[in-house]
């Protein structure tokens, strides 16, 4: 699609957010944190700017993980992804894993970390 200047536009498809289209269980509190992700997107994202250093942008990809993992394994990836995105952080692509491993449980929160930075160092 042109504009009357004759620049290029891609278009989005009809009823495509910008959040992850797939299924996922609608729990309580997979509702709830992706209502508040959904909820900085619509308000604050505006205000902070289009500064992510990945690929999904860090609210997309806390929004996925809640959706996909729950909202204590997707909110831990969330916050850590969060605070990979810094200016000497990692940056490019960084997709949410379909299943989470084995070692990754409730109670050693700590290894969401790993998620994204092992993934990062191995493309490097």
């Amino acid at each position: 699609m042109h504009d009357p200047h004759g620049h290029a536009h891609t278009v989005r498809p009809p009823g495509r957010g910008r959040n992850w289209p797939g299924p996922w269980r609608k729990t309580p509190g997979r509702l709830l944190g992706t209502s508040f992700v959904r909820l900085y997107q619509l308000t604050l994202s505006g205000f902070v700017g289009n500064s992510c250093r990945h690929l999904p942008t860090c609210s997309e990809y806390a929004h996925e993980a809640i959706a996909r993992h729950g909202l204590w394994a997707g909110g831990w990836m969330g916050f850590f992804r969060v605070l990979r995105c810094g200016p000497f952080g990692t940056h490019g692509i960084d997709l949410v894993p379909e299943v989470l491993a084995d070692r990754y449980v409730w109670f050693m929160p700590w290894r969401y970390w790993r998620i994204g930075r092992k993934r990062a160092e191995t493309r490097a």
